[in-house]
């Protein structure tokens, strides 16, 4: 591929696109650059290796846009278009031109900002409502997303265990910018207590089919209230993070919540799971998965503050963020 930089100045102007945008707006996480292009948003796969997912080439960025594209329409359908081939002839790189095929986007329709469950929640304007209606969607899409026994053992102890360790591992250097050794330790004693204490529970979870192919990233930036109720961005690029408890799925946004100071709408939107799923058995898991997605988060956040593409002032905000959320994991430890 071309270099990122030359990539992402090329898509930067509208004249790269064949329906001649007014203007496009660029925004960037850690794996991925995304364009706002008037009627259409292209999503870029950053040529990046974080262990845990591998986009370093063109192949593999090609399968996990097809991928991102086929798992994302069992909840959101209508806004995920298709792949797309990014060319370059001669000095020109445009989407879906002629020349070779130099790179891979995901096309989307846009999704209102405004609508957003985050943009929402800063506003008051979630309502018990609207989250009775995210549950019930969650519960019968877990319902559906069977999986083998094979796949399922995915989800269970073993797995689990490795998640938590890779998540101290990728976070060490971190320690004292990010997190602070106090928080990490803590964070670390609970998490291996909890799994040894409870190694029944784990496996119970498997043979009861509690593991499902669920989303995998619930939070509530990936939640639209538009037309209909769009849960969008699901984890592509990893099984593991995918084959999951939906206890985990279920923790993920209740501690979205609890980050954006609404625990009374976490409290709710859990009730409204348990009623809809059956599964009370999920409640005994909650603080330790909570805990877990909190410093998932902060780790996630932290990773930005080594991507150069990433302005200062945008990795400012990030170190904030990151920090907010290990302080977060930690509170989960000491909850009852």
């Amino acid at each position: 591929m071309p270099a990122l930089s030359a990539l992402i100045e090329a898509l930067s102007t509208p004249k790269a696109y064949p329906h001649s945008p007014q203007e496009v707006k660029l925004v960037q996480t850690q794996i991925s650059v995304v364009f706002l292009a008037g009627d259409y948003v292209y999503k870029v796969k950053k040529p990046v290796d974080f262990g845990f997912l591998d986009f370093t080439t063109l192949e593999k960025r090609l399968y996990y846009c097809q991928q991102e594209v086929t798992l994302n329409r069992r909840l959101c359908p209508d806004a995920y278009l298709g792949v797309v081939a990014i060319t370059k002839e001669g000095d020109t790189i445009s989407v879906e031109g002629s020349g070779t095929e130099v790179e891979y986007a995901v096309k989307m329709r846009p999704l209102p900002h405004q609508r957003m469950m985050d943009v929402l929640l800063h506003n008051n304007e979630i309502t018990t409502e609207m989250l009775e209606r995210v549950a019930v969607k969650l519960a019968n899409f877990h319902r559906e997303a069977e999986l083998s026994k094979q796949q399922a053992a995915i989800g269970g102890l073993d797995t689990v265990t490795f998640n938590i360790e890779e998540n101290f591992e990728q976070t060490k250097d971190y320690v004292n910018k990010t997190i602070t050794t106090e928080q990490y330790e803590t964070i670390k004693n609970y998490s291996y207590a909890f799994l040894k204490e409870n190694a029944g529970l784990f496996s119970k979870r498997v043979k009861d089919s509690r593991i499902r192919d669920c989303h995998g990233d619930l939070h509530a930036a990936h939640i639209c209230f538009n037309d209909g109720l769009c849960i969008y961005d699901c984890i592509e690029f990893s099984d593991r993070f995918r084959y999951i408890d939906v206890a985990s799925e279920v923790a993920f946004l209740a501690m979205d919540l609890d980050f954006h100071g609404h625990p009374d709408l976490a409290k709710k939107f859990i009730e409204y799971y348990v009623k809809a799923s059956g599964d009370e058995e999920l409640l005994r898991l909650l603080n330790f998965y909570k805990c877990y997605r909190a410093y998932v988060r902060g780790k996630v956040e932290g990773f930005k503050l080594e991507d150069p593409h990433i302005s200062e002032e945008e990795k400012s905000r990030t170190l904030t963020i990151a920090r907010r959320y290990f302080e977060l994991a930690e509170s989960y430890t000491s909850s009852s």
